[in-house]
């Protein structure tokens, strides 16, 4: 189909979809005159001719602006957020590309495939450093930073599962809140000249201590803007990626693969959805906008209802979905019912004050922040009740932050979570 757009190859899978065949691809015909690929190498269709949009062409100059001939680091380097920005960083070419990962095989895996696209095209010239690290520990983060001479910042370490931060609330706030202000407070130490937040709209209202500390991070940030000057901090926020870590296309298709069922939590559950490619594209064009302490949010295009996502994956593998009215079908869609923390939407912005920006798929939201004192005097309480392991009392403060945060106590994962914590004390 060659560079058909993305809208024609949906229409065009939607149409085949309905015939009880499975719909696979071949490659593209000019890679197989040219012998890279065989006509028999089909594959499933990706996801992303399902759900994925025409991209808008990159602002080439935004692109560069933060990135070409400086030293540039990324947080969570070996995530499905933080692997795909250095794949798009070392094409504007940096001097260097620092990899910081806690994770040894994540980060062994995206050293050796940027090192792998460095050796195969000429042009590029980047030195790619890899430390095994936490963000957690500021004193090692200003040596890092100081020693390389880093100057632009994408913060993309974080705990983004939201059922497994309700579960392990301490180690979550310490990751998402003090991960952020240590590597914040590192890089004006060190004089970093941009530092990009990757956010959530998990952090918009959140039902969950996930979104709850990442809007925490946020405010974060917009604080320390007002406090200084010379490090400039800005945040972006956008939904779910496909076929990120957290997904749930490969869920899917490993469910499909084992006769079923697929299991959704809600029927009426929708997300939106995002190539990553594509969002981590508006994440670096977003972070070149910023003029200190600006929320970005990222135009997620249309919501998927998870229900139709799992039923048109049933039809692509050329089965059906087994129902009640259709008892011999192939695959049953079992609901689960809605997990701790878990909303039935997402929402990106918090107000109504939103203005565009220079691109079309970019806003900005003006939200309410905190003064620094305001934010340090909450973050030192905060700092005592992880310490003590009180939960409770970390969830409260959670509650008592201007993040529009409303959290059922009373839910049983929760109260397990407070005794594990209470019994290992």
């Amino acid at each position: 189909m060659g560079n058909t757009s993305t809208s024609k190859r949906k229409q065009l899978i939607e149409n085949l979809s309905g015939n009880g065949s499975e719909i696979l691809t071949t490659p593209a015909v000019q890679d197989i005159v040219s012998g890279k690929a065989k006509i028999e190498e089909v594959k499933e269709v990706e996801i992303e001719d399902l759900l994925g949009r025409d991209c808008v062409a990159p602002n080439s100059e935004l692109l560069t602006s933060n990135i070409k001939d400086k030293v540039v680091l990324v947080t969570g380097a070996g995530g499905s957020i933080g692997s795909e920005l250095c794949r798009q960083i070392i094409k504007q070419q940096p001097t260097k590309l620092i990899l910081l990962e806690l994770n040894e095989f994540s980060l062994y895996t995206i050293e050796q495939e940027l090192q792998n696209y460095c050796q195969s095209h000429d042009n590029c010239q980047v030195e790619i450093i890899s430390i095994l690290g936490s963000v957690q520990k500021e004193n090692r983060l200003e040596t890092i930073f100081k020693t390389f001479g880093v100057q632009t910042i994408y913060h993309a370490a974080a705990y983004k599962h939201v059922p497994m931060v309700e579960h392990n609330v301490v180690e979550g706030v310490r990751n998402n809140v003090f991960g952020t202000w240590y590597c914040a407070e590192a890089a004006i130490k060190a004089g970093i000249e941009r530092f990009v937040l990757i956010s959530t709209d998990k952090a918009v209202r959140p039902t969950n201590v996930m979104g709850a500390s990442k809007r925490l991070a946020e405010l974060i940030l917009q604080a320390l803007s007002k406090r200084q000057s010379e490090t400039l901090f800005c945040m972006v926020r956008f939904g779910n990626v496909l076929g990120s870590s957290g997904s749930v296309v490969p869920l899917f298709r490993e469910q499909i693969k084992n006769s079923g069922p697929i299991t959704v939590t809600h029927p009426d559950i929708i997300r939106y959805f995002m190539t990553i490619p594509e969002a981590s594209q508006l994440v670096i064009q977003a972070g070149a906008m910023g003029k200190g302490g600006d929320v970005f949010v990222l135009d997620m295009g249309e919501p998927v209802k998870i229900t139709s996502l799992a039923q048109k994956m049933i039809r692509l593998s050329g089965l059906t979905e087994k129902t009640e009215s259709e008892p011999n079908g192939d695959i049953e869609i079992k609901f689960t019912g809605l997990r701790p923390g878990e909303k039935l939407y997402e929402e990106l912005l918090i107000g109504d004050n939103v203005e565009g920006s220079e691109h079309p798929r970019i806003m900005t939201a003006n939200e309410v922040h905190l003064t620094w004192p305001e934010t340090h005097n909450l973050l030192n309480r905060l700092d005592r009740a992880c310490h003590e392991f009180k939960v409770e009392d970390v969830i409260n403060l959670l509650l008592e932050a201007p993040a529009a945060f409303t959290h059922e106590s009373k839910n049983p994962d929760w109260v397990l979570n407070e005794t594990i914590k209470n019994g290992a004390k």
